[in-house]
């Protein structure tokens, strides 16, 4: 780590303006720094005047070797986010958007810049703005040195990381404007990895971070077709039929034959797919047009090939197709049909003639990520809603998935909840202690049953059905409002012979248990029941349950003390002796 007076030999040597000895301070300062994450707090005033003076260069006419040499010191110094003073400001900003080739001009404001354009010698290409535009990117030509643009936009991402006056400004200045012009030359070989990569990082921090660039995104920049064409021109995608997809150039290869994607493509991809989640998360909870519908199903078919590639490596393609099942989750419902349109062909999973690949690959990513068992509500959620609102639209996606998950039922001597089949692990977190995760499990048994209560108690038991059951107010039985088509039941003969003797509760097979009552008379087991209830009352009192009971609805409803006493002192029958706590609740 530079130590104090390294910092300081380094400012006495940008003060005296010369640029070969500020070159060769800085360049000295860079080397020692290159991997320094970690800054000491005893030299920040140092390190901000350093910054000051570094961007005051930059104002200057420079060699290339120190305009280089100043936005490498600036990389460096903005990791450090008690340090950014410097770099923040409205003209620093400005300053580094123009090196890094996303820099606007405000055509209102093109005056006041005019003393400034001899100076600077880069602004004069931007100049002519037309006014009805109002703001237009810095054309590329402006820097052609790639390591120059790669070191700004380092620069860039870590203000709007770890400053929000950085990203207020960043969107006050219209970066995303600058950054969208570049996105256009997606197919344009001349911008290496790097560019391509921390354009797609700036964009998502602002759209992640800055509502109204979200939204200027949307709207004005057309960013779904945007992004979708950048998608598309990284992963080398060719559209033999519409809303079809395959590889360039290995158009007849099956997709688990072809080889995986590069690191450099699955790095921009998965780029690409999360400033998309932040564009379209809210895309469910509103109605699209049929404009929009067709982008989103375009949207979709790309997506469908993201879930069929493969990464470099197992661990990263999980992470890919974790971003494309998070965005699938945020295309609308009626769109997702598109996952199901490719022909079937020699290798796919077919089902009732509909190709499956795609369904049976989320399958098997939500089966890997159960078995994982880690983060369930940041890893499971996503694919385990996804396959459920898949399932409750699309009748044949349905059918495939319950012929998976819930295969006609044999084994009725094990408990739901136990054994290794996918039914028994989504039954098993269905009563997990975070709420999200147990109502997801069940919701999506409910739906793959057509949300038939007596087929979902069947596959789960009662107990670990009551949850889901309570919240619809289905506790009595019936069917939820769902349409569904009519399905032939699929009873075993293992089932039905076993089906008088399965216990609704646990639902399994038990042994016979003898009867407590067995012996007793009427009047004996009431008063049985009447000690359980004046427990309740006793219990209720002391706050230490709260009763529910079932209403007509077939919803819980808590029951009052007054109910608990009434049926307490039920007039049909009268305790011989008062029981000795009640005595004492009374006194108090």
């Amino acid at each position: 780590m530079a130590t104090d007076m390294d910092v300081k030999g380094c400012i006495a040597q940008m003060e005296t303006g010369e640029q070969d000895a500020a070159l060769t301070a800085l360049q000295s300062y860079n080397a020692e720094m290159n991997h320094c994450f970690t800054f000491s707090k005893e030299d920040e005033r140092d390190r901000e005047l350093l910054g000051g003076l570094v961007v005051g260069f930059l104002n200057r006419e420079l060699q290339p070797s120190c305009q280089l040499a100043c936005l490498e010191t600036v990389r460096i110094l903005t990791r450090d986010k008690h340090c950014l003073e410097p770099f923040i400001s409205r003209s620093a900003m400005t300053t580094l958007a123009r090196y890094a080739g996303i820099a606007v001009v405000t055509a209102a404001h093109s005056q006041p810049l005019e003393g400034q354009e001899g100076e600077d010698g880069e602004e004069e290409p931007a100049a002519e703005v037309p006014s009805e535009e109002g703001k237009e990117a810095s054309p590329p030509s402006e820097n052609a040195d790639q390591e120059v643009i790669v070191e700004s936009l380092k620069s860039i991402s870590n203000i709007l990381l770890h400053n929000e006056t950085g990203q207020a400004v960043a969107a006050d200045l219209q970066l995303i404007k600058g950054v969208a012009e570049r996105l256009k030359q997606c197919h344009d070989p001349t911008w290496i990895h790097e560019v391509r990569f921390f354009d797609l990082r700036i964009t998502f921090l602002l759209t992640a971070l800055r509502m109204e660039v979200r939204a200027q995104l949307v709207q004005e920049l057309h960013g779904l077709s945007l992004l979708g064409n950048q998608l598309d021109a990284t992963l080398g995608v060719c559209w033999p039929d519409t809303l079809e997809t395959a590889r360039a150039g290995s158009e007849d290869v099956p997709p688990e034959q072809l080889p995986p994607l590069s690191r450099q493509q699955t790095e921009l991809a998965m780029e690409i797919l999360k400033i998309l989640f932040n564009i379209t998360f809210d895309t469910t909870r509103r109605k699209v047009d049929e404009e929009e519908a067709a982008e989103y199903r375009h949207l979709g078919a790309i997506l469908r090939h993201c879930l069929m590639s493969r990464a470099d490596g197992e661990e990263r393609t999980e992470e890919f197709h974790s971003h494309t099942v998070h965005l699938l989750g945020n295309l609308p419902l009626l769109c997702l049909d598109v996952l199901l349109i490719p022909k079937v062909q020699h290798g796919s999973v077919e089902y009732m003639g509909v190709n499956m690949d795609a369904v049976s690959m989320l399958l098997q990513f939500m089966e890997k990520t159960l078995d994982r068992g880690h983060k369930l509500k940041e890893t499971l959620l996503p694919s385990l809603t996804l396959l459920t609102e898949s399932a409750r639209v699309h009748r044949e996606t349905r059918k495939f998935l319950r012929s998976k998950v819930l295969p006609p039922l044999r084994d009725v001597k094990n408990r739901p909840e136990v054994g290794s089949a996918l039914r028994n692990k989504l039954v098993r977190i269905m009563t997990c202690i975070d709420t999200d995760v147990k109502d997801c499990a069940a919701e999506f048994l409910f739906v793959l049953c057509k949300e038939s209560v007596s087929r979902f108690i069947k596959y789960t038991g009662y107990g670990n059905a009551a949850g889901l059951l309570a919240a619809r107010g289905l506790l009595r039985g019936g069917r939820d409002s769902g349409i569904y088509s009519e399905d032939e039941e699929s009873d075993t003969e293992e089932y039905r012979e076993a089906k008088a003797h399965i216990n609704p509760v646990t639902g399994v097979v038990e042994e016979e248990q003898p009867n407590p009552m067995e012996g007793m008379t009427e009047q004996q087991k009431e008063l049985e029941a009447m000690k359980l209830v004046y427990m309740f009352e006793k219990l209720s009192r002391n706050n230490l349950i709260q009763p529910m009971q079932l209403g007509m609805d077939g919803k819980m409803s808590e029951m009052s003390p007054e109910n608990l006493h009434e049926m307490a002192h039920n007039p049909l029958f009268q305790p011989e002796e008062p029981a000795r706590s009640d005595s004492e609740d009374e006194a108090e």
